[in-house]
């Protein structure tokens, strides 16, 4: 057997293997599109003894958070210690009745 003859069996048998490790080189860098980022948080629920934040936007939205409340003898009380209303100038004042 001569030194050509031998070098075109042995390329011709390393060609599949060499194929087969490039399919896996490939196949392992990723290329997969089912990738989802990480959901965001759940939001924090608010603590029920504060006076949410949104009802202190304005004086309109602070009279109806006043307006919508609830009486209850079960629920804890209202922190309002260090509360400021937010007053209107311009607008009317909403009368708190029930």
């Amino acid at each position: 057997m001569n030194k050509p003859e031998h070098r075109s069996r042995v390329a011709t048998a390393l060609w599949p293997v060499a194929a087969l490790a490039l399919a896996s080189a490939l196949a392992a860098c990723g290329g997969n599109d089912s990738y989802a980022p990480a959901p965001p948080p759940p939001p924090v629920a608010e603590d029920p003894t504060m006076v949410p934040t949104s009802a202190t936007a304005n004086a309109a939205a602070f009279s109806t958070y006043a307006a919508n409340l609830a009486p209850s003898d079960t629920t804890e009380p209202l922190v309002v210690g260090t509360l400021v209303p937010p007053v209107s100038d311009t607008e009317e004042p909403v009368a708190l009745t029930r």
